[in-house]
């Protein structure tokens, strides 16, 4: 039947539809899945940087074994919030809130969101910058995107990272999360494209907690976010933090933790 298709496509003058790469179970079929999507890649404006990019990444078992084991998510919200060490990220972003007040008052200014959620968001991600993950962060989504479980998504997240590469935003050797985040709030590449921001001169470094502060405000306003107005659950601003995360116990100690860094 493909064949069929693409003969009729080229008796009649026009570009044969892509044909989507398959995905797979195992590590056993990735290199010849990255060969094969490379061209998809190629037609969608992928260069050359990002093309060797793909060519150099290996199958990332450890993403797989993260991928299947996000039992976090399954808990009630008290024992969440004990797990991810609330009170713990409340007593330091009060702190942080304070010894960044000039930054946090910039941010609030340009996107109108204020200091909690950053901090909570900042602190639930990555402890406040000090632990970003060491997996590579092309091998994680490129694994993703070849795996059975949720392929689509995570190749418009390949896409997106490839385009950050040539771009000079990200390399070949960039390292993050498991599942391809990248940076002290933890963005993956298609928000990176989508709401990335530099504070200062120069591109964007989400390594650097101006600009991952910055972006997160960005993403959160591109969610919805309005000033001034509420953001616990039922209020106005909620729903900016559900598009952060899809998990509820996530979405709602991120409410619960920034209010009480904003004293509210």
């Amino acid at each position: 039947m493909r064949r069929i298709v693409l003969c009729l496509f080229l008796m009649l003058g026009l570009a044969a539809p892509a044909v989507a790469a398959s995905c797979g179970k195992t590590g056993a079929g990735f290199d010849a899945w990255k060969t094969s999507y490379a061209a998809e890649a190629r037609a969608q404006g992928i260069g050359p940087a990002g093309l060797a990019a793909l060519a150099g990444t290996s199958y990332a078992t450890a993403t797989i074994k993260a991928d299947r084991s996000m039992h976090s998510f399954k808990l009630g919200l008290d024992a969440f919030m004990e797990k991810r060490g609330a009170a713990t990220i409340v007593a330091q972003g009060r702190k942080k809130k304070a010894q960044n007040a000039a930054l946090f008052k910039k941010i609030e200014k340009k996107y109108g969101v204020p200091a909690g959620p950053l901090i909570a968001i900042w602190g639930m991600e990555t402890a406040f910058g000090s632990y970003m993950g060491h997996q590579n962060t092309i091998s994680a989504v490129a694994t993703l995107a070849y795996d059975c479980r949720r392929p689509d998504y995570f190749r418009e997240q390949l896409i997106a990272a490839l385009t950050l590469i040539d771009n000079g935003v990200l390399s070949a050797s960039s390292t993050g999360a498991m599942h391809g985040e990248v940076g002290q709030t933890q963005f993956l590449p298609k928000n990176v494209l989508l709401y990335g921001a530099a504070v200062g001169v120069g591109g964007i470094d989400l390594n650097d907690k101006a600009d991952a502060l910055a972006s997160t405000a960005n993403f959160l306003r591109g969610h919805g976010w309005q000033p001034g107005l509420g953001y616990a659950p039922g209020e106005p601003n909620f729903a900016a933090l559900q598009g952060w995360n899809a998990a509820s116990v996530y979405q709602q100690a991120l409410a619960i933790m920034g209010n009480e860094i904003d004293g509210n």
